[in-house]
């Protein structure tokens, strides 16, 4: 447990991230009824660390083409981002990608650095409905703090999420690293830093994430 423990609160000071990392392509909106999905998150989606196309956005992409799914996936994660930082990006890319479905991960470094539960629950509101007002659908990704943080903020923090989602009724996926991060032997799913998931853990956060995105894509 304490391991456990350890490495999912390395994970957070991982997310600050002392190097940017963005995989923003051009696109145009996308024709017909195909899908255009928009990821904006934090190290854990910007593939930190790991070869170009063995995170989880990318995996996700490889699904949609084997599912023979129509879609297009925007990962405009930046490694250390927090949720002031997403929402100031997110008229652009809004604007640019016209996306019919917007995957918000954010939020693990609002706690890392101690900003108020209060600012980081407005921003990720104010996002779902900047991207409920451009018609896309929305689907939040949760963290979970380690218990050195206090019972009481790790539960108030993981309910704000739930409490976005159900105010604006989007989506929720409840913990990201579920699988991942909270496992006996989590020390085997991580880089060398011991602070971001390696690639053998991606499927599984993928696993994590895929049955809330199949039943958003129209």
């Amino acid at each position: 447990m304490l391991r456990r423990h350890c490495i999912a609160l390395c994970l957070l000071a991982g997310l600050a991230g002392l190097f940017a990392h963005t995989d923003v392509r051009a696109a145009q909106p996308a024709p017909g009824n195909k899908a255009m999905i928009l990821v904006v998150g934090d190290s854990l989606s910007a593939e930190y660390g790991l070869k170009r196309g063995s995170g989880w956005v990318a995996l996700m992409e490889q699904r949609l083409a084997a599912e023979k799914i129509e879609a297009q996936v925007i990962n405009a994660s930046v490694s250390g981002d927090t949720t002031s930082g997403g929402r100031s990006r997110l008229p652009a890319l809004l604007g640019q990608h016209h996306p019919t479905l917007v995957i918000l991960e954010l939020g693990g470094n609002d706690a890392l650095r101690g900003l108020p539960l209060a600012m980081t629950q407005d921003n990720l509101q104010a996002m779902t409905v900047a991207a409920q007002a451009s018609g896309a659908k929305v689907l939040l990704i949760g963290m979970q703090m380690p218990p050195n943080y206090g019972k009481d903020y790790g539960a108030r923090f993981a309910d704000l999420y739930a409490d976005v989602a159900k105010t604006h009724k989007a989506a929720l996926v409840p913990f990201l690293l579920k699988g991942v991060g909270d496992v006996p032997d989590s020390a085997r799913l991580f880089q060398a830093d011991r602070i971001h998931p390696n690639e053998s853990a991606h499927p599984t956060i993928l696993g994590n994430v895929w049955p809330a995105v199949k039943k958003l894509i129209p």
